[in-house]
Protein backbone atom coordinates (compact mmCIF):
# COMPACT_ATOMS: atom_id res chain seq x y z
CA UNK A 1 0.00 0.00 0.00
CA UNK A 2 3.06 2.12 1.12
CA UNK A 3 4.53 1.63 -2.64
CA UNK A 4 1.44 2.17 -4.23
CA UNK A 5 0.74 5.48 -2.77
CA UNK A 6 4.48 6.38 -3.21
CA UNK A 7 3.23 6.02 -6.98
CA UNK A 8 0.44 7.71 -6.67
CA UNK A 9 2.85 10.59 -5.23
CA UNK A 10 4.96 10.46 -7.83
CA UNK A 11 2.81 10.68 -10.71
CA UNK A 12 0.94 13.68 -9.41
CA UNK A 13 3.80 15.26 -8.57
CA UNK A 14 5.15 14.74 -12.80
CA UNK A 15 2.03 15.70 -14.12
CA UNK A 16 2.11 19.40 -12.04
CA UNK A 17 5.55 19.55 -13.19
CA UNK A 18 4.82 19.09 -16.68
CA UNK A 19 1.63 21.49 -16.41
CA UNK A 20 3.86 24.26 -14.67
CA UNK A 21 5.02 26.88 -17.13
CA UNK A 22 8.65 26.89 -17.91
CA UNK A 23 10.94 29.61 -17.19
CA UNK A 24 11.91 31.80 -19.96
CA UNK A 25 15.52 31.92 -20.81
CA UNK A 26 16.91 35.55 -20.15
CA UNK A 27 19.04 37.32 -22.37
CA UNK A 28 21.23 39.65 -20.27
CA UNK A 29 22.57 42.99 -21.90
CA UNK A 30 25.39 44.20 -19.83
CA UNK A 31 26.63 47.48 -21.78
CA UNK A 32 26.68 51.54 -21.38
CA UNK A 33 25.06 54.47 -22.36
CA UNK A 34 24.84 53.10 -25.80
CA UNK A 35 22.09 50.05 -24.35
CA UNK A 36 20.61 52.10 -21.25
CA UNK A 37 19.14 54.40 -23.65
CA UNK A 38 20.53 57.71 -22.80
CA UNK A 39 18.41 60.55 -23.55
CA UNK A 40 15.81 58.92 -24.38
CA UNK A 41 12.27 58.27 -23.89
CA UNK A 42 11.70 55.23 -21.07
CA UNK A 43 11.86 52.21 -22.70
CA UNK A 44 12.41 53.18 -26.44
CA UNK A 45 15.79 52.44 -26.76
CA UNK A 46 17.36 49.68 -28.93
CA UNK A 47 17.07 47.01 -25.64
CA UNK A 48 13.30 47.14 -25.48
CA UNK A 49 12.78 47.31 -29.07
CA UNK A 50 14.66 43.94 -28.95
CA UNK A 51 11.91 42.49 -26.14
CA UNK A 52 9.56 43.48 -28.56
CA UNK A 53 11.12 41.90 -31.71
CA UNK A 54 10.90 38.83 -29.72
CA UNK A 55 7.51 38.64 -28.92
CA UNK A 56 6.40 39.48 -31.98
CA UNK A 57 8.20 36.85 -33.38
CA UNK A 58 7.29 33.89 -31.11
CA UNK A 59 10.72 33.83 -29.07
CA UNK A 60 9.98 33.02 -25.38
CA UNK A 61 13.09 35.04 -24.29
CA UNK A 62 12.98 37.72 -21.69
CA UNK A 63 15.71 40.60 -21.94
CA UNK A 64 17.08 41.93 -18.94
CA UNK A 65 18.94 45.22 -19.67
CA UNK A 66 21.64 45.44 -16.80
CA UNK A 67 24.09 48.87 -18.59
CA UNK A 68 24.59 51.63 -17.21
CA UNK A 69 25.53 54.91 -18.97
CA UNK A 70 29.37 55.63 -18.65
CA UNK A 71 30.29 52.63 -17.72
CA UNK A 72 33.67 50.64 -18.48
CA UNK A 73 34.35 46.89 -19.33
CA UNK A 74 36.17 46.96 -15.78
CA UNK A 75 32.64 48.16 -14.14
CA UNK A 76 30.71 45.55 -16.02
CA UNK A 77 33.36 42.76 -14.63
CA UNK A 78 32.49 43.86 -11.22
CA UNK A 79 28.89 43.99 -12.05
CA UNK A 80 28.56 40.99 -14.09
CA UNK A 81 28.70 37.83 -11.27
CA UNK A 82 26.07 39.25 -9.14
CA UNK A 83 23.73 39.74 -12.51
CA UNK A 84 24.62 35.94 -13.45
CA UNK A 85 23.37 34.39 -10.41
CA UNK A 86 20.71 36.78 -10.14
CA UNK A 87 19.55 36.05 -13.63
CA UNK A 88 21.12 32.64 -15.04
CA UNK A 89 21.21 33.98 -18.33
CA UNK A 90 21.17 31.94 -21.48
CA UNK A 91 23.19 34.36 -23.60
CA UNK A 92 25.00 37.48 -22.65
CA UNK A 93 25.55 40.69 -25.13
CA UNK A 94 28.10 42.45 -23.90
CA UNK A 95 28.31 46.12 -25.10
CA UNK A 96 31.20 47.57 -23.28
CA UNK A 97 34.36 49.09 -24.19
CA UNK A 98 33.04 52.39 -26.14
CA UNK A 99 34.29 54.29 -22.88
CA UNK A 100 37.87 52.57 -22.23
CA UNK A 101 38.67 53.80 -25.40
CA UNK A 102 37.32 57.34 -24.88
CA UNK A 103 39.63 57.32 -21.95
CA UNK A 104 42.38 55.61 -23.28
CA UNK A 105 42.70 53.13 -21.37
CA UNK A 106 45.48 50.53 -22.38
CA UNK A 107 43.92 48.37 -25.11
CA UNK A 108 46.03 44.77 -23.09
CA UNK A 109 43.73 45.84 -19.70
CA UNK A 110 40.71 46.17 -22.30
CA UNK A 111 40.73 42.60 -24.21
CA UNK A 112 41.62 41.20 -20.39
CA UNK A 113 38.57 42.35 -18.64
CA UNK A 114 36.54 41.14 -22.22
CA UNK A 115 38.15 37.61 -21.95
CA UNK A 116 37.17 37.60 -18.32
CA UNK A 117 33.53 38.57 -19.17
CA UNK A 118 33.45 35.88 -21.85
CA UNK A 119 34.77 33.23 -19.48
CA UNK A 120 32.98 34.01 -16.17
CA UNK A 121 29.36 33.84 -18.81
CA UNK A 122 30.75 30.96 -20.31
CA UNK A 123 31.14 29.28 -16.90
CA UNK A 124 27.43 30.19 -15.69
CA UNK A 125 25.93 28.56 -18.52
CA UNK A 126 25.49 31.08 -20.86
CA UNK A 127 26.43 31.68 -24.26
CA UNK A 128 28.03 35.60 -24.29
CA UNK A 129 28.24 37.66 -27.52
CA UNK A 130 30.79 40.53 -28.08
CA UNK A 131 30.21 44.13 -29.62
CA UNK A 132 32.66 45.90 -31.38
CA UNK A 133 33.36 48.98 -30.47
CA UNK A 134 35.13 52.08 -32.38
CA UNK A 135 36.65 55.43 -31.49
CA UNK A 136 37.34 58.81 -32.78
CA UNK A 137 40.47 58.83 -35.49
CA UNK A 138 41.82 61.58 -32.97
CA UNK A 139 42.78 59.53 -30.60
CA UNK A 140 45.74 58.56 -33.04
CA UNK A 141 46.44 55.94 -35.83
CA UNK A 142 48.10 53.27 -33.30
CA UNK A 143 45.83 53.21 -30.16
CA UNK A 144 42.80 53.53 -32.71
CA UNK A 145 43.64 50.91 -35.01
CA UNK A 146 44.79 48.58 -31.76
CA UNK A 147 41.56 49.59 -30.23
CA UNK A 148 39.41 48.67 -33.19
CA UNK A 149 40.82 45.49 -33.43
CA UNK A 150 41.00 44.27 -29.55
CA UNK A 151 37.43 43.14 -30.43
CA UNK A 152 37.74 40.81 -32.96
CA UNK A 153 41.07 39.31 -31.87
CA UNK A 154 38.84 38.53 -29.05
CA UNK A 155 36.49 36.75 -30.57
CA UNK A 156 38.18 35.09 -32.65
CA UNK A 157 40.35 33.85 -30.10
CA UNK A 158 37.71 32.61 -27.54
CA UNK A 159 35.24 32.00 -30.64
CA UNK A 160 32.69 34.12 -29.42
CA UNK A 161 30.12 35.11 -31.71
CA UNK A 162 30.55 39.34 -32.44
CA UNK A 163 28.43 42.01 -33.58
CA UNK A 164 30.36 44.06 -36.13
CA UNK A 165 30.18 47.60 -35.34
CA UNK A 166 26.40 48.29 -34.75
CA UNK A 167 27.34 52.24 -35.39
CA UNK A 168 28.19 51.63 -38.61
CA UNK A 169 25.04 52.21 -40.01
CA UNK A 170 24.80 55.46 -38.62
CA UNK A 171 28.28 56.60 -38.31
CA UNK A 172 28.53 59.06 -40.86
CA UNK A 173 25.06 60.57 -40.32
CA UNK A 174 24.57 63.55 -38.14
CA UNK A 175 20.85 63.41 -37.96
CA UNK A 176 20.77 60.15 -36.06
CA UNK A 177 22.41 61.47 -33.42
CA UNK A 178 21.28 63.50 -30.41
CA UNK A 179 22.79 67.21 -30.28
CA UNK A 180 25.84 65.91 -28.24
CA UNK A 181 26.90 64.06 -30.96
CA UNK A 182 27.46 61.00 -29.37
CA UNK A 183 24.61 59.26 -28.08
CA UNK A 184 21.89 57.87 -31.00
CA UNK A 185 18.42 59.18 -30.86
CA UNK A 186 15.06 57.92 -31.30
CA UNK A 187 15.06 56.95 -34.99
CA UNK A 188 18.41 55.49 -34.98
CA UNK A 189 17.52 52.78 -32.83
CA UNK A 190 15.69 50.58 -34.54
CA UNK A 191 18.87 50.32 -37.19
CA UNK A 192 20.91 49.40 -33.84
CA UNK A 193 18.79 46.46 -33.28
CA UNK A 194 18.92 45.45 -37.14
CA UNK A 195 22.65 45.20 -36.46
CA UNK A 196 22.45 43.25 -33.80
CA UNK A 197 19.54 40.87 -34.85
CA UNK A 198 21.58 39.03 -37.55
CA UNK A 199 24.14 37.62 -34.87
CA UNK A 200 21.71 36.99 -32.15
CA UNK A 201 18.76 34.92 -33.92
CA UNK A 202 21.19 32.25 -34.57
CA UNK A 203 21.89 31.91 -30.71
CA UNK A 204 17.89 31.57 -30.07
CA UNK A 205 15.91 28.39 -29.67
CA UNK A 206 12.14 28.57 -30.30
Amino acid sequence: MTRFFSVVLLCLYSALAAAAPATPPVILVLGDSLSAGYGLPRESGWVSLLEQRLKTQGYPHRVVNASISGDTSAGGLSRLPAALEAQRPKIVLIELGANDGLRAQPVKALRGNLEKLVGLSRAAGATPVLFEMRIPSNYGPAYTESFAGVFADTARALKTPLVPFFLAAIAADPQQFQDDGIHPNLAAQPKLLDAVWPTLKPLLAR
